[in-house]
């Protein structure tokens, strides 16, 4: 029974906030694309090319503020991307909502995107999302244990706290679902050194967080690296 309300918890918690998700070109906007836009969104490394040369605006933007680079990486365009950095494009550019391509890579679970643009330039510091968070809490939230890990390693803020007052060893507890994932992204954070006293805007530390919600093998993570 405690499992089944921690469970509803999480989903109230998760559910509760405003719809803030990443907005993916959608298949009309996709059908519209042209020029730099809709080469990015096939992959077209030669008319990214030939766009580039002939003058188009290498960070233009859609009617969503999404750049080709934005679009690209929605689309899972590796070598679309590759090409528009080493060109010039804004590796960091935020679109509508406040993301950059790290953050939309975090949030596709997209390791091999990922890379490519912190290879590119992007910055696993970037405060981005209409919750001022990082991609690191984004991906924690979500539970994308490969992509923290690769985040981890390019210096994402362990301890930044967004604006509904979590880090990102929180939200992998209050938005997770205390299963295999979240709890090794949990795991990846408190070996990183993330910390472990930090409570949200209630009191309540990752440890009594966990407690609440019955996530066993998360409070034997936190009770082991000394969490109280």
């Amino acid at each position: 029974m405690r499992t089944v309300l921690a469970v509803l918890l999480s989903l109230i918690v998760a559910t509760a906030l405003p719809a803030f998700a990443q907005v993916p070109p959608s298949p009309a906007e996709l059908a519209a694309y042209r020029g730099l836009h809709a080469a990015a969104a096939k992959g077209d490394t030669a008319a990214i090319e030939r766009e580039v040369k002939a003058g188009a605006p290498i960070d233009g933007r859609d009617g969503y503020a999404r750049t080709p680079l934005h679009v690209a990486a929605f689309a899972k365009q590796y070598a679309a991307a590759r090409l528009l950095m080493r060109l010039g494009a804004d590796p960091n550019a935020l679109e509508a909502q406040q993301y950059d391509i790290v953050t939309i890579a975090a949030v596709a679970d997209d390791v091999e995107m990922l890379k490519v643009a912190l290879a590119g330039g992007g910055k696993a510091t970037n405060i981005t999302s209409p919750y001022r968070g990082t991609a690191l809490i984004a991906a924690a939230h979500l539970g994308h244990d490969d992509v923290v890990r690769v985040l981890i390693a390019a210096g994402a803020p362990l301890d930044h706290v967004n604006n509904l007052g979590w880090t990102a060893l929180i939200e992998s507890i209050v938005l997770g679902n205390g299963g295999k994932r979240h709890t090794a992204t949990l795991d990846a954070l408190v070996k990183a050194g993330a910390s472990l006293s930090l409570a949200d805007r209630n009191g309540d530390t990752p440890l009594a967080l966990a407690r609440k919600r019955d996530f066993a093998a998360m409070v034997a993570i936190l009770e082991k690296a000394g969490a109280r």
